[in-house]
């Protein structure tokens, strides 16, 4: 049976889901959520997901929301991406944590702040501030990486691909790869993995579909 991962494209979030799901074999397909229209707020959708959010992955009985429980999940089914020890299992989870209350996090917000709402409406305090802390957040990133092709182990896992989560995005939002050069290099080792796509080209949905 295919998997459904209800998403949409300019969600770093679901990117997160969607790409090792993509990378890992498993039998999935994209379920667009027209987040920004208001789907994620009607009764219908919050039935699925009481939090509103995507991505939200449907597999048979199966229903799973959080992009992390997903990421688990496609370890549970395939054994990849977890970690090849006890020790890496612990420090991939470390990273996804880390992760979501230190970038990407930070990385969502701005991004929506600077380039999805109104540009008068736009609160240069709070994105003043906000950039202040993912500078911080792109720094650690970058000297975690001095010497090493991925977050942990030898081979591509959840960390890496939790934190590259908003990193392929066009959209200003005071992450540019070339200033960060170790950052920039593990990047291009995702973009070479056998069957990595950009986010908008593996989720439906995109600015320019709304006129942006």
């Amino acid at each position: 049976m295919t998997m459904k991962l209800h998403c949409f494209g300019e969600s770093g979030n679901a990117y997160k889901a969607a790409l090792p799901l993509e990378l890992s074999g498993l039998d999935w397909q994209a379920e667009k959520v027209d987040f920004f229209g208001g789907q994620a707020r009607s009764p219908e959708y919050q039935a699925l997901n009481v939090m509103g959010e995507v991505p939200v992955l449907v597999d048979g009985d199966v229903t799973l929301t959080q992009s992390g429980v997903i990421q688990m999940y496609i370890s549970e089914k395939t054994g990849k991406f977890g970690g090849s020890s006890k020790e890496e299992a612990r420090e991939v989870t470390r990273w996804m944590f880390w992760d979501n209350h230190k970038m990407s996090s930070q990385c969502g917000t701005q991004r929506f702040l600077m380039n999805f709402l109104p540009e008068e409406k736009r609160p240069q305090e709070v994105i003043g501030f906000i950039g202040g802390r993912l500078k911080a957040a792109f720094k650690t990133l970058d000297t975690a990486l001095r010497g090493r092709d991925w977050l942990v182990g030898s081979e591509p896992s959840h960390a890496d691909f939790c934190c590259c989560g908003y990193l392929f995005y066009p959209e200003p939002f005071g992450f540019d790869r070339k200033d960060w050069p170790e950052i920039d290099r593990w990047l291009g080792n995702i973009e070479s993995l056998p069957g990595w796509k950009h986010p908008y080209d593996l989720m439906p949905g995109r600015p320019s579909d709304r006129g942006l």
